[in-house]
């Protein structure tokens, strides 16, 4: 098991007062799993990846990610945002190893593994061009890879492909989907795409309206194993979406 939330809760101050916005989540996510967390606008989803991140502190509960407690930012969670946030000014090779520069670990077994990256995924030859010079995919790509560089055990994607338009979505995201399950990470993507989610998950976590608790966990094992647009052509990918269309709708 690598990640464990147990009765996490979360209120925001505001001029206006408290907002409550996570009232109570326990979760528990197996090591190689890709699960996604769906549910209506502003129920608090990304404030949930915020907190397994390290990054927002829970008012109650507790969170654990490889059996360790988790008290603020950690190397075995790699966070991967909307945008890809790539530095315009540095080379591919630059932005790639921005990561292991500001641990202060670019040595030359790290940079190695960079280079075996770079070649694995098709970015080999442009490792000294410019983001500019990229397509949105290619850019995505070099985002996960610079995530990656840092050896982490479990991937957070708060929207990382809803920057693109939808035919480059669709590639970038079985793109990225086969780049972790090759190198056997632990995944955990926040979407609005009820599509996306039953593409790529093994579960789908639905969260309620905010104060965001677990509604319901869809199992999506009749699909596991199944390419992502391959999966659009299943019969059960129709049913998932319906389900969990008709079940997030009611909370819209």
């Amino acid at each position: 098991m690598i990640v464990e939330l147990a009765g996490v809760k979360l209120t925001y101050q505001s001029p206006d007062g408290e907002v409550p916005a996570l009232a109570g989540i326990d979760l528990v996510i197996d090591a190689g799993e890709f699960i996604s967390v769906v549910g209506p606008s502003g129920c608090g989803k990304s404030t949930l990846l915020n907190i397994i991140a390290g990054l927002e502190t829970p008012d109650s509960g507790t969170v654990s990610v490889g059996g360790r407690p988790l008290h603020g930012p950690s190397r075995t969670v790699g966070y991967m945002p909307q945008k890809d946030g790539l530095f315009p000014w540095r080379s591919i090779w630059g932005n790639v190893t921005l990561g292991l520069e500001i641990a202060g670990e670019n040595t030359p077994e790290r940079q190695e593994t960079v280079r075996q990256l770079l070649s694995r995924y098709g970015l080999a030859d442009f490792a000294s061009k410019s983001p500019a010079e990229l397509s949105g995919g290619m850019r995505q790509r070099c985002a996960l890879i610079r995530t990656l560089a840092c050896g982490p055990e479990l991937l957070l994607l708060d929207e990382a492909f809803s920057a693109l338009d939808y035919q480059t979505r669709l590639a970038v995201s079985a793109d990225i989907y086969s780049i972790i399950r090759r190198e056997k990470k632990t995944a955990i993507l926040v979407t609005h795409d009820i599509s996306e989610a039953v593409s790529l998950s093994d579960r789908i976590v639905l969260l309620t309206r905010r104060p965001a608790q677990i509604k319901k966990i869809y199992s999506l094992e009749e699909l596991r194993g199944i390419p992502p647009l391959e999966r659009r052509d299943h019969p059960a990918f129709r049913a998932f979406f319906n389900a969990i269309w008709k079940e997030l709708d009611v909370h819209v």
